[in-house]
């Protein structure tokens, strides 16, 4: 086997441990919040015609969406702990157009498909941008577009494709960057090329993202309760029934937006498991190191190894970095002890120095983690339940910022019952494979995970576990 430039051009153990010295294990985004209302917790009994279960990317644009459908509709939102306090405000604020996690998996699993998916991808990030101007929603929202850069030199076999696959098909936002282009763009000896994808890609502040659709969906009369974890739901009457320790809510229908915890349907149990994710922030840069590394446009960056990093600037002039570490934990559980991983950050702080030598010197001032919702077709999944009455997505697998909206879309449509361009989708018909339970799942995934490292090892080739995944569709190819 043979090495990764990140093992080949390590920097100095003494560079690592003075960048993550005084790291506070926190979540940026949150910090930079301004004063968030105190929401109440649920208490008594409530009446509404539509009740959301989750407080995130999801739950809230499905309650815009739902109150934009009809503004008569009484909606109420049941939020365990507060608003966007998980996933929506934990990512790396990347918006991908792509509804599959990326065109390759969606071309792999839904080909008659995937014209119509990368169709109503672009108009739902284009959507999301309106929707975020409509309604005074300060995100920083910034369509600059994304970078994959390849690090090895076998990538660029996979750029070359890419390129060619992007013009053959008339596509015009994908441009192919050579070594001298992607060293003008970002300035980092370890970057042999790249596409850059200029219109189909945004960045976005997540906690603020997060809290804007929040304080517009109570702008528009939707009622929030937060610190009120859902015990049950109970579906045996005419409508439904959201049930926790303090209160009740009772309505005619109900949305499930739970992400990565635990369904509150039995048929959902095994369809996800979490996996976690690593970030570390940097304190702003100065001018002269910005200089040092120009990336002026301030695309979103990741690299195409199956182990790949992502990164981004902020609009104070921070680097977010994080990827590459996925881990997975037998039992299946979303701990917060899993998210202190002092391995995953110290190995982050040397991959990105690899990558960045000529900034050395910059501190990280936040690290965290958090779990990702994947199942395993590697994007969402949706479904309706309980006659009719309930209507959930999960499975984001990572890259739901943008299609959070869309699974808002697709649940109203499948409470309404009446079929639609988005319901008769084979991607929305059909349901990922379950994992297996423990400790099946823990030796399948750890296995390929294992695999998946491998092949970044031996020039991107897949061994007979991957290429036996492949072949039952389970394989991931993003």
């Amino acid at each position: 086997m043979g090495t990764t430039v990140f093992e080949r051009q390590r920097p100095a153990a003494s560079v690592i441990e003075r960048s993550l010295a005084g790291t506070r294990q926190s979540i940026f985004w949150l910090d930079d919040l301004p004063d968030q209302p105190h929401r109440p917790a649920l208490r008594g009994t409530h009446d509404a015609d539509l009740v959301i279960v989750g407080g995130g990317y999801t739950g809230l644009w499905t309650a815009l969406l739902a109150r934009r459908r009809d503004p008569d509709l009484r909606i109420a939102l049941v939020e365990a702990r507060t608003v966007g306090w998980a996933a929506s405000g934990r990512n790396g604020g990347f918006c991908e157009a792509s509804l599959t996690h990326g065109r390759d998996n969606g071309l792999s699993r839904w080909p008659e498909e995937i014209e119509t998916l990368d169709r109503m991808g672009m108009k739902n990030l284009d959507a999301m941008g309106a929707d975020i101007e409509e309604w005074g929603i300060d995100a920083e929202w910034e369509r600059v577009g994304a970078l994959a850069v390849a690090t090895e030199p076998h990538q660029l076999e996979w750029l070359d494709d890419w390129a060619h696959d992007s013009a053959a098909r008339g596509e015009d936002g994908v441009v192919r960057l050579d070594r001298e282009q992607v060293q003008a763009a970002v300035s980092s000896p370890t970057y042999l090329g790249a596409v850059f994808e200029t219109h189909s890609n945004a960045l976005v502040h997540p906690g603020k993202l997060a809290t804007g659709l929040a304080r517009a969906a109570e702008e528009r009369g939707v009622e929030i309760f937060e610190h009120s974890p859902v015990r049950r739901i109970d579906t045996s009457g005419d409508g439904v029934e959201v049930i926790t320790n303090g209160g009740r809510i009772s309505a005619r229908k109900a949305v499930l937006a739970t992400n990565v915890f635990p369904s509150l349907l039995r048929r959902n149990t095994l369809m996800t498991v979490p996996v976690y994710d690593y970030v570390l922030m940097t304190e702003p840069l100065s001018a002269e190191q910005r200089a040092a590394i120009g990336w002026d446009q301030r695309q979103g960056l990741s690299d195409l190894a199956n182990q790949f990093h992502y990164f981004r600037q902020t609009a104070d002039g921070r680097i977010l970095f994080g990827g590459y570490d996925a881990v997975y934990h037998y039992g299946g559980r979303v701990r917060a002890a899993y998210e202190n991983r002092p391995e995953s950050f110290s190995k982050l702080a040397s991959h990105f120095f690899t990558m960045f030598p000529q900034l050395e010197g910059v501190r990280f001032t936040h690290r965290w983690a958090g779990a990702i919702d994947t199942c395993s077709r590697f994007c969402a999944f949706f479904g309706s339940a309980r006659d009719g009455k309930v209507a959930y997505a999960a499975g984001f697998t990572g890259l739901g910022v943008a299609a959070t909206r869309f699974a808002g879309e697709v649940m109203l449509d499948l409470l309404h019952g009446v079929p639609t361009a988005r319901t008769s989708l084979r991607m929305v018909r059909e349901k990922p494979l379950p994992f297996p339970p423990e400790p099946v799942a823990a030796i399948g995934i750890n296995a390929t995970r294992w695999s998946l490292d491998r092949a970044d090892h031996n020039r991107g080739r897949r061994n007979v576990l991957l290429k036996t995944l492949d072949a039952l569709g389970l394989g991931f190819d993003s």
